[in-house]
């Protein structure tokens, strides 16, 4: 593995425990001389991982979109940023450059991203790690969901299984890089 694209918020979150992960997650990546791809804002939890990642010495690329680089101010210390015209080329290109992928406490956009992730997995468009990093049981509620899905028959249990699932930084690393050997 040489990048991990994570989704997470572009704020910072009611509790101090999402900032803390964040930063962690960007030293981790940084320490494993893993690449971190994102979507390059300097805002939020956004900002954390990056600033956390390159003062650690690590690579942080943003991926965005033009109508939001005229919107949002984005990190001026990346090692690199792409400008694509759509969020379908920013998701595709993000696809293209990470190895794997983390979701971390985030919104809507973060919710979108990871289940785009998880639907080109289930439908053998990638065969690259994801997971949900489960600060402060965040996704408890999406795993609700998923097992809801599985009980009324819209989802296989094999599908939920492709979810790796971890309480921290560290522990999400070690599951991916063993995913990636299977």
């Amino acid at each position: 593995m040489d990048a991990i694209c994570i989704f997470l918020g572009s704020n910072p979150g009611a509790d101090p425990v999402y900032a803390r992960a964040a930063g962690e997650m960007g030293r981790k990546l940084a320490a494993h001389g893993l690449t971190c791809v994102y979507g390059g804002s300097n805002t939020g939890l956004m900002k954390i991982l990056a600033d956390s990642a390159l003062n650690a010495g690590g690579r942080v690329v943003g991926v965005t979109v033009q109508a939001l680089r005229n919107k949002e101010i984005f990190h001026p210390g990346l090692t690199q940023l792409h400008v694509v015209p759509t969020m379908h080329e920013r998701k595709m290109l993000m696809v293209a450059l990470a190895d794997g992928f983390v979701a971390l406490p985030g919104g809507i956009g973060t919710f979108e991203e990871f289940f785009e992730i998880y639907t080109l997995s289930l439908l053998g468009f990638h065969s690259k790690p994801f997971g949900l990093l489960n600060v402060n049981n965040y996704f408890a509620p999406l795993d609700a969901l998923l097992d809801k899905a599985h009980q009324e028959g819209f989802l296989k249990g094999s599908h939920q299984e492709v979810i790796l699932r971890a309480d921290t930084p560290a522990e999400m690393l070690r599951r991916m890089q063993g995913s990636c050997g299977s």
